[in-house]
């Protein structure tokens, strides 16, 4: 599932891959776009701003795009197989790169990128991170103390980049219930351990919240295989519309919302 640290790798491996290079393809698959011709552009580097990514190319033209829940972007040294979910197609003569499953697809002059972020909270893999926006993130999470903290986690506009992962991994490091208030927890601590979890994981190629090699995650996902801590059973709920992993011994409080 994307979430910012994925983003934010796409956005390195794009610029690795293309960038400095005349594209002799630019596809965008989209009824929008369809008459869009990139070819002879220049990408000059893709950024990640949250789960928002945008490719700069010369001439001050972006093209923005959403991973959504299953969105990715592939390299292939030579012309691969074009399948129906495949909404970008670039290339240079040395490689091909195809976006897939992309959701929010929209052209915008390079001065303007900000009109699609403005909302969003503090990013969390955002390279000039300071003091001034670690202390933003904070009051926007404490904005609403009797909010739940997995919905707050979740909330883009709070900080971005958190997906329903690290929503679930948070709360366990935490050592709270995912429907505990954000007042019932240290919510300096909290921003400050979203921020490393996701710049650990920003270039790994398997996300791991654990430190360990014999199990990546604590919870999420581990309702087969019981807590990675305490062995325990790892329970399975919705919060809102989204599934949650919580380790009940581990993580005291509510467990209904």
């Amino acid at each position: 599932m994307p979430e910012g640290d994925t983003v934010y790798a796409t956005a390195r491996k794009l610029t690795e891959a293309m960038a400095g290079v005349p594209l002799v393809v630019g596809e965008l698959r989209h009824p929008r776009l369809s008459t869009v011709d990139l070819s002879g552009r220049t990408l000059l580097k893709a950024v990640s701003v949250g789960k928002h990514l945008f490719l700069r190319f010369d001439g001050e033209l972006s093209f923005h795009c959403h991973l959504g829940m299953d969105g990715s972007w592939r390299f292939y040294a030579g012309r691969p197989r074009i399948g129906h979910r495949v909404r970008a197609v670039l290339a240079t003569p040395q490689r091909f790169a195809l976006g897939t499953s992309l959701v929010e697809m929209v052209l915008v002059s390079t001065g303007d990128e900000h009109k699609l972020v403005d909302h969003l909270g503090p990013d969390l893999l955002d390279p000039d991170w300071s003091p001034a926006k670690e202390a933003e993130a904070v009051r926007r999470l404490t904005a609403k103390p009797e909010r739940e903290l997995g919905q707050t986690l979740l909330d883009q506009m709070v900080m971005a980049g958190v997906g329903n992962v690290y929503k679930s991994e948070l709360c366990f490091l935490l050592g709270v219930s995912p429907w505990s208030s954000v007042s019932d927890v240290d919510a300096e601590k909290a921003v400050r351990l979203a921020r490393k979890l996701l710049l650990f994981n920003a270039l790994r190629p398997i996300r791991n919240t654990t430190g360990s090699r014999r199990r990546d995650l604590w919870v999420y996902g581990q309702n087969r295989h019981g807590c990675a801590r305490c062995g325990g059973p790892v329970l399975v709920g919705h919060q809102d519309d989204r599934i949650t992993y919580y380790c009940p011994r581990c993580q005291p409080g509510p467990t209904t919302s």
